[in-house]
C-alpha cells in the first residue's frame, strides 16, 4: 500500500503521474474521426436536398429541407402550441395531417401516411419526377394570392379585395388539395391515393382539371371584381 503513493522522480506521487508516461496510442497519436451520416430521404426513397421552392415569398413557409428533412412525415411535434410555429412543420406532414379531416378519420395518422406514400409512388410512376417537388409546385400554384373580406357593420356590408399572406396561401393550398382529392374519391372506384396523386399532378401543372386551381381562380376572380 505504501508503494502506491511513493514519490516519483519529479516529486509527484506515482498515482498523479500516470499521464506523463508515453503510452502507444496516447495523446500524440489521437486523430479526429469524422462520421458521414447518410442523406435523409423521405420514406427512404425521395431526396429532399435538391427540392426547390420557386416562389420567394413562400420559401420561409414551405419547410422541406435541412432541419425539416424527415424519414417519415410523423414527427409528433406540437406545432399548435405557439402561433406561426406550424410554418416550421415539414410540408409533407402538413399534407398528412390535412388528410385526417372529418370525424371518422380523426387520429388515424398511420392511415394518412400510408395514403400519401401510395400517392407519391403513383406520382413518381406517372411523371418520373421527385413527388416532393410535385407537392411543392402544387402548393405554390394552389394558394390564392388575392381574396375578398367583409367590410362594414351590420346592414351595410361590402366586400373589399385584400392580399393574402404567405402562410395563409400555404394553408389554403393544402386544404384545397386535400378537399379536392377527398371529394373526387367519394363514391368512386378510384382510391383516395390515386385521386390525391391526380390532384397534385394537375395542380403542379396549373391545369384547370385540379379542384385547387379552379377554386383559386374563382377566389381571385371575385376579389378582382371587388377592388
Amino acid at each position: 500500500m505504501a508503494d502506491d503513493f511513493a514519490p516519483s522522480g519529479d516529486g509527484l506521487p506515482a498515482d498523479d503521474n500516470w499521464g506523463a508516461t508515453d503510452v502507444p496510442g496516447g495523446q500524440g497519436d489521437m486523430q479526429m474521426t469524422t462520421i458521414d451520416f447518410p442523406e435523409i430521404k423521405l420514406f427512404g426513397k425521395w431526396s429532399l436536398s435538391d427540392i426547390e421552392v420557386n416562389d420567394p415569398s413562400l420559401e420561409d413557409y414551405i419547410a422541406v429541407k435541412d432541419k425539416s428533412a424527415k424519414y417519415l412525415p410523423h414527427s409528433a411535434g406540437r406545432y399548435q402550441i405557439k402561433r406561426f410555429r406550424k410554418a416550421h412543420c415539414p410540408i409533407v406532414e402538413r399534407l398528412v395531417c390535412s388528410m385526417m379531416m372529418h370525424g371518422r378519420n380523426n387520429g388515424k395518422k398511420l392511415m394518412a401516411v400510408r395514403i400519401v406514400k401510395h400517392a407519391f409512388e403513383i406520382i413518381h410512376i406517372l411523371t418520373g419526377e421527385n413527388p416532393v417537388q410535385i407537392l411543392v409546385g402544387a402548393v405554390i400554384n394552389g394558394g390564392p394570392r388575392e381574396d375578398s373580406t367583409r367590410i362594414g357593420r351590420a346592414g351595410t356590408v361590402r366586400r373589399q379585395a385584400v392580399d393574402v399572406s404567405p402562410l395563409r396561401r400555404v394553408n389554403q393550398a393544402i386544404w384545397l388539395l386535400c378537399t379536392g382529392s377527398r371529394e373526387a374519391s367519394f363514391r368512386n372506384i378510384k382510391t383516395i391515393a390515386e385521386c390525391l396523386a391526380d390532384e397534385l399532378i394537375n395542380a403542379a401543372k396549373g391545369s384547370s382539371n385540379s379542384y385547387a386551381i379552379k377554386k383559386k381562380d374563382e377566389l381571385e376572380r371575385v376579389a378582382k371584381s371587388n377592388r
